[in-house]
């Protein structure tokens, strides 16, 4: 009889593999010579608001959206990312 948590994916070995997301908070397209003047505390200006939501991709695939966040806790300051919106991944990336 089947053990009914052993599910297709949770039996499939490549659900282990690790893989990377990137998370995208805008972009910025200066000017060589621009690029050239930056310096230490230099501020770069990209096409985003703070309040706009970040894209996560895996590779150019892009799978979700959402919003930055800081935790709180044993993990204060690090940033995270609350979903706001996930690709339909079942046809595959």
């Amino acid at each position: 009889m089947d053990d009914a948590r052993n599910t297709p994916a949770e039996s499939n070995p490549f659900t282990q593999v690790p893989i990377e997301i990137v998370v995208s908070v805008g972009k910025a397209r200066p000017l060589v010579r621009d690029l050239l003047r930056l310096a230490q505390n230099s501020v770069l200006e990209l096409d985003r608001k703070v309040t706009d939501p970040v894209e996560l991709f895996i590779g150019d695939k892009l799978v979700a959206r959402g919003e930055l966040e800081e935790l709180d806790g044993e993990a204060a300051g690090q940033l995270a990312v609350r979903l706001t919106e996930v690709a339909d991944l079942k046809p595959g990336l």
